[in-house]
Order: structure tokens, then sequence, then C-alpha cells
């Protein structure tokens, strides 16, 4: 599900065992991310797969990347996988007015 910032902040402030995903490149990763975010590179293809399956299906992921397409095919990707909580952030990173690291 598509979410625009506010929204998907406040959402994932207000949930139980969320987890912030960023499935940017690792270059992308070190010009900022989102605080506590883990790091899922979607580009690694089977890798990205392999990883993903690691995760627990039982939480909700927020999902971004720079401009929101790449983590709308992450959250659909997932959402295949058997995850039933993922929130895609409209406009990534590149609109974030949120806190950055």
């Amino acid at each position: 599900m598509d979410l625009a910032q506010n929204a998907w902040w406040e959402k994932f402030l207000s949930t139980d065992n969320a987890v912030i995903l960023d499935v940017r490149t690792e270059e992308e990763v070190l010009s900022g991310k989102i605080p506590q975010s883990i790091n899922i590179d979607i580009y690694k293809g089977q890798g990205f797969i392999y990883q993903i399956e690691e995760l627990d299906k039982n939480k909700t992921y927020f999902v971004y990347c720079r401009s929101g397409a790449r983590s709308a095919q992450a959250c659909s990707i997932m959402n295949q996988l058997g995850f039933k909580h993922t929130y895609n952030l409209e406009g990534g990173i590149m609109q974030w007015e949120g806190p950055v690291e």
C-alpha cells in the first residue's frame, strides 16, 4: 500500500514490530538514510529475495527507495512471498522531510 510521507511516518511510529526497509543501493545509502532503517538492495535480484525471505513475515514493513518506484516493486514482491503488511513511501527519500542520518 502506498502512503504519503506523513501517513507513512505516523503509521510507523504507532505500529508495534515495525521495520523500516531501505531497498536502495549501498552507494545511495551513503548519501543519507532514514534512522533505524535496514538496507536490502532490490537490484541484487535473487540475493534480494533470499534476504527478504529471512525477515519475520509477522512484522510490519515500511519500505522506501529514492523515488518510490523500487520500493513499490519491493512491496509487491514481499506480498507475493507472504508478507501481509508492507507500506511504500510515496516519493521516496527524494521528497522525504523527516529525519535522516
